[in-house]
């Protein structure tokens, strides 16, 4: 439908001003998320080159629209704050009908089922009853989150049907419309630990931005946190208006994961859950069973009868099951088949003569334990013993039919007729949404089963394992292709089965396989893997466990990457001890034998010093690490809820604590080391005899809010212990007082950090409001405040300050912030350096004693100690990324300025002179407005050769030395005589010329290459030849060694071949994708050399690739530990490369033979 007339006219109207005023960019992902607007629309749209233009085009598209987009174009300019603009538009908004689309009485159109499809919500069962009292309930407390965010919570027992009744409550297309036009998106939860937890998270941001457009796509988060901001963004930002529906959640732990000020409706047992979380909240409690009718009602239509003409035993069955939803269905599927068979089904329940099912709950499982029983005894005898193999699979886990073909060793077809008699009598659900469907039990099934077969487990696991050793060769053989849900399974839960059956040895051969790296983290990512070490490494060989481990916590953001990397590649930058290491080199020198191209980082010793120790103390995630004071002790805590001490030499563990009840969030010992101190999700805050392992004290009254960090003062003169907290406060605490002495304020968000300076006579704090804030510890005065977010780029993801820390001396501060800790002069009142290492958030920072050492812990699962000097101090070593480099037969020989502009010269990473023993400062000579000629060695000036009006960047004599060549910022080339002074000037660039290279080193030969920042390449000989190369600054160019190709590389993130003779453009090394170059160059691409036969080239950018000239396709990628790489040196036999990174890492690397 067309828009109508008068908002068509009031558009028209003010259109002008519409277009002076408006952002186009932020209202389009309102519009987008009201499915107003589609994707290629808003790419048409910003395509155009500025804002005005932008503003012209979406007006030009909404006078093509219908009357749902004005009102979206309104509500985005209500959200955005352009409330003088949307007062212009209100008077002539279109009323639209609620039930504009429907199509049946209850709103349950196909517009709905496509919406919740989309989602993920479950479908109705085979069997419904409708619940409407509840459902309206439901729905009543849905309606009271149109306006703002805010939890919905329907609670009760296992079994009683919260999850149809969630489902049922969105099927409701005028709910929809004018409550969640953003979408339903549905999740189960259920008992997740913290990997499984960030899997679910990852697959739900994929598919959030999957449905937006390709350019939408990132890589997965590595970290709980990084999820749970992505989620943020994509809630808040792209899906404004969306329901989000986190089924059967178990952990108030897990809920805050969701706390993003969005709209939720959660399932659970638990009504106190949201007490954990902020924001407006309502509930609908779900009885503990049907009423008589409703379950009454399942009967009759699971055996097609009215419900007068029900037997009386129905009534009784129904008081059995205690109106139990799942209970009253599995009896109602068994009379379905057996109608005549009511009084029989009535004792099996009322002689609850099976075991019943223990778990640590007030709930009552007699009825299901009589219910499943009775199921399965009218099975056939082999479809029984199929149906307890369903003991092996894990909870909550849903599976294809061609996973049971293996375990059972049937034809397809025949599994799936079995499954559907299951699914048919209730002892199994079917999910439908999925091709192939896949196939659960309720974790009441699974438990009851688990229970009655406990004897006849191990059984049930060799008899699998028979037929795994075929899946394992099908794994390796013929690798899965993208949707196969039967390899998805075997690759995700195929370590599991093997632990369980104890195959010991085939499960080593599995895990510690780069084969097996490679296939998993391809398909899975790298979170599966690393979990599998945490979880069997200790059953095996720890050792190896925690190389392989290391490898793939250090190099996880690689694999998330597409194109996916080379594992044996990555592999080949592990230490030379590691057992990764080794099979890389085994498999690299096998495959280099038939041609591959790899690469062995010769100098990689002289960087694996920086960490002292990794230690993975904890399941989870690691919160909070310390120092002892007198520096033998390490203790640690984290989402495990324990406190461990363990030797700060070797990571032996000393003592382990059940601290709290939540998550334990920081630790601290006290001046003496007698007392430890740990703060909790719990909101409490305890103290405890370290020796002893006791508790002495517990404060649990002041913060509202989960406390975030503890910390003693440095000396026992006065033992204070300062508490900080999402409350956005800070207290003092007097240890034999049982409240606060003292309270600071003056954030405006959580407060995650406090320390005391080395005096105790000042406090610094650390929040998410992205600042650091000091304050005087006797007055509670605020001192000073240090804005850390100022120092990161401008973006979508929030500064959040998580920890500082202060050097020994109280002047310099170092604060953690994302993934790098910063140290800050508190004189200069600015920041002096940054360190990297870690993949993921850094939650804590802390110096040594003596400050000699550096430690770290983050949401990578490991603690590490630094060198401090190596880190950040001004005497580190720090190369910059100019560099000469000297290749003497097998002798490489580096020289490069460090940070202190000191001459350091290299062998293979070994210094050769020590830049202590002079001091030669390393300086470029630029020449400014002229060029000098100097003699060799007495350094005699022979010439000064005036004529440029800029800088002059590079010089170069011809073959004979009779003609010296020069480029300049002025945009010139200038050809001397140098001798005489003579001179010719070649014009044509409109930016800098950079660089120039001769096409020939015959004196015949004239021609000459340049390139410029203005993007093009002329060649000056007979004639001249303009190549408009690049969109970008050009930054390097070669020639092949015959003369006859060149090659050009540009901020523009590509890297081209041309034919010199013609100009003409013969491949662009990329490949077609949404990644483009940035993915395959990782930046702009800034060096680039030819093979002495012109069959392969290597191109620098954040990454170093080496390139078939011939096809125009990668054949390697070397991935350093910084980025922007600037120049590389390549030996003439086009076997070594050498080349530094941005932090300063010297990269020697050899061609694997």
């Amino acid at each position: 439908m067309a828009l109508e007339e008068r908002p068509r006219s009031c558009l028209l109207r003010f259109r002008h001003k519409l277009e002076e005023d408006i952002k186009p960019s932020y209202l389009m992902d309102h519009m987008i998320s009201d499915g107003v607007m589609t994707v290629d629309e808003e790419e048409k749209i910003r395509s155009q080159p500025t804002r005005k233009e932008q503003a012209v085009a979406l007006l030009e598209l909404l006078l093509r629209k219908d009357n749902r987009a004005y009102i979206s174009f309104y509500n985005a300019l209500v959200k955005e704050t352009y409330d003088d603009l949307a007062n212009l538009l209100h008077d002539d908004l279109p009323y639209v009908l609620p039930d504009a689309h429907k199509s049946s009485s209850d709103g349950y159109t196909p517009y709905v089922q496509a919406m919740l499809s989309e989602g993920g919500v479950p479908q109705r069962p085979v069997v419904f009853v409708s619940r409407p009292e509840l459902v309206n309930r439901v729905r009543e407390k849905l309606y009271r989150l149109q306006k703002d965010p805010g939890w919905v919570t329907v609670f009760g027992m296992a079994g009683s049907g919260k999850s149809i009744l969630a489902a049922e409550a969105v099927r409701h297309q005028g709910l929809i419309e004018e409550c969640f036009p953003g979408g339903i998106h549905w999740l189960s939860i259920g008992q997740l630990d913290k990997p499984d937890l960030l899997v679910k998270i990852q697959s739900l941001c994929f598919r959030l931005e999957q449905s937006l457009d390709s350019q939408s796509l990132h890589r997965p988060p590595n970290s709980l946190d990084e999820a749970k901001e992505r989620l943020r963004f994509l809630m808040l930002r792209r899906y404004p208006r969306a329901l989000l529906i986190l089924d059967d959640i178990w952990d108030s732990t897990v809920l805050k994961t969701f706390d993003i000020h969005c709209r939720i409706l959660l399932t659970t047992r638990n009504r106190s859950l949201t007490d954990s979380v902020s924001g407006a909240k309502y509930e609908v409690e779900v009885e503990s069973g049907l009423d008589e009718n409703k379950a009454l009602e399942i009967l009759a239509l699971y055996t097609d009868t009215k419900l007068h003409g029900l037997p009386e035993e129905a009534r009784s069955i129904v008081r059995e099951c205690k109106g139990s939803p799942l209970v009253v269905s599995l009896i109602g599927a068994l009379l379905k088949e057996k109608p005549n068979r009511w009084r029989y089904y009535l004792s099996q329940l009322q002689q609850k003569q099976f075991k019943r099912i223990r778990k640590s709950s007030s709930y009552d499982y007699d009825a299901l334990d009589q219910a499943m029983a009775a199921s399965i005894e009218v099975l056939p005898e082999d479809h029984q013993e199929l149906y307890k193999d369903f003991t092996v699979l894990e909870q909550d886990i849903k599976v294809p039919a061609k996973v049971l073909s293996v375990l059972w060793d049937l034809e397809p077809e025949e599994v799936e007729d079995i499954l559907e008699e299951f699914v048919n009598k209730s002892l199994l659900f079917v999910d439908s949404h999925n091709k192939p469907y896949l196939y659960y039990l309720h974790d009441l099934q699974l438990d009851f089963l688990v229970e009655q077969n406990r004897t006849q487990l191990e059984v049930s696991w060799m008899q699998e394992l028979k037929l795994l050793r075929i899946t394992m060769n099908d794994v390796y053989y013929g690798p899965p292709i993208s949707g196969d849900e039967e390899c998805l399974y075997w690759i995700r839960f195929l370590t599991y089965h093997m632990a369980k059956a104890n195959l010991c040895q085939e499960l080593y051969s599995l895990m510690f396989s780069l084969d097996w790296v490679s296939i998993k983290s391809k398909i899975m990512g790298p979170a599966h893997l690393i979990n599998d070490y945490v979880e069997y490494g200790p059953i095996l060989d720890k050792e190896v466990s925690n190389q392989f481990q290391e490898f793939l916590s250090l190099n996880g953001h690689q694999l998330e990457q597409r194109p996916f990397p080379d594992v044996v590649q990555l592999a080949l930058s592990q230490p030379h001890t590691s057992e990764v290491y080794r099979q890389a080199l085994l498999q690299a020198q096998d495959r280099a034998s038939r041609g591959k191209l790899y690469f062995d980082w010769l100098n990689k010793n002289s960087v694996e010093s920086l960490s002292r120790l990794v230690i993975h103390p904890h399941q989870g995630s690691i919160y909070s690490a310390c120092f002892s004071h007198d520096g033998t002790k390490i203790a640690s805590c984290g989402a495990s809820r324990t406190l461990k001490v363990f030797k700060s030499t070797s990571g032996e563990k000393l003592t382990e604590i059940q601290a709290h009840d939540d998550e334990v969030l920081c630790c601290a010992f006290s001046p003496d080391d007698r007392l430890l101190a740990t703060c909790s999700s719990d909101r409490k805050v305890k103290v405890w005899n370290v020796e002893r392992a006791m508790l002495l004290r517990v404060f649990e009254e002041e913060h509202e809010e989960q406390v975030n960090h503890c910390q003693f003062t440095n000396t026992a003169r006065r033992l204070l212990l300062a508490t900080c907290s999402n409350d956005k406060f800070m207290n003092l605490w007097n240890l034999n007082k049982p409240s606060s002495q003292n309270t600071m304020f003056g954030h405006f968000e959580p407060v995650n950090h406090c320390c005391f300076s080395p005096d105790d006579s000042y406090v610094s704090t650390s929040s998410n409001d992205g600042t650091v804030k000091l304050f005087e510890a006797s007055s509670a005065n605020e001192w000073k405040t240090i804005s850390v977010r100022d120092v990161f780029a401008e973006g979508d993801e929030e500064v959040l300050v998580k920890c500082s820390t202060w050097t020994a001396d109280g002047k310099r501060i170092i604060c953690a912030a994302r993934n790098a800790a910063l140290l800050w002069d508190l004189e200069a009142n600015k920041k002096m350096a940054d360190c990297s290492g870690h993949l993921s958030w850094v939650q804590r920072v802390q110096f040594s004693p003596d400050g000699s050492q550096l430690l770290s812990c983050s949401d990578d699962q490991t603690v590490r100690l630094w060198e401090t000097t190596k880190v950040h101090t001004s005497s580190a070593v720090c190369l910059k990324r100019d560099s000469d480099v000297l290749f003497n037969d097998e002798e490489i020989i580096v020289s490069a300025a460090d940070n202190c502009n000191r001459l350091q010269v290299n062998t293979r990473g070994a210094q050769l002179m020590n830049p202590n023993d002079f001091d030669t400062l390393v300086t470029l000579l630029m020449f400014v407005c002229s060029s000098q000629v100097l003699e060799v060695p007495s350094g005699k000036l022979l010439a000064t050769l005036p004529g440029h009006t800029k800088t002059v960047l590079h010089c170069k004599f011809s073959q004979n030395g009779q003609t010296l060549i020069t480029s300049s910022e002025d945009t010139t080339i200038r050809v001397w005589r140098w001798q005489s002074g003579e001179c010719q000037v070649l014009q044509g660039h409109k930016e800098q010329v950079r660089c120039f290279s001769l096409l020939s080193s015959s004196p015949a030969d004239t021609r000459l290459l340049s390139w410029s920042f203005d993007g093009t390449v002329k060649v000056n000989g007979e004639k001249l030849q303009d190549i408009r190369a690049h969109r970008g600054a050009i930054l390097s160019c070669h020639v092949s060694p015959d003369g006859c190709l060149f090659a050009t590389t540009s901020a523009d993130m590509t890297a081209k071949l041309w034919n010199v003779k013609d100009g003409s453009l013969l491949k662009i090394c990329s490949r077609e994708g949404k990644d483009g170059m940035d993915s395959l160059h990782g930046g702009w691409v800034t060096d680039l050399h030819f093979s002495p036969d012109d069959s392969l080239l290597v191109s620098t950018g954040g990454y170093i690739k080496w390139w078939d000239v011939e096809k125009g396709e990668a054949l390697q990628t070397f991935y350093p530990t910084g980025t922007a790489l600037k120049r590389i040196h390549v030996s003439s036999d086009f076997s070594t490369f050498v080349t530094i990174d941005s932090i300063g890492i010297l990269y020697i690397l050899q061609r694997v033979a």
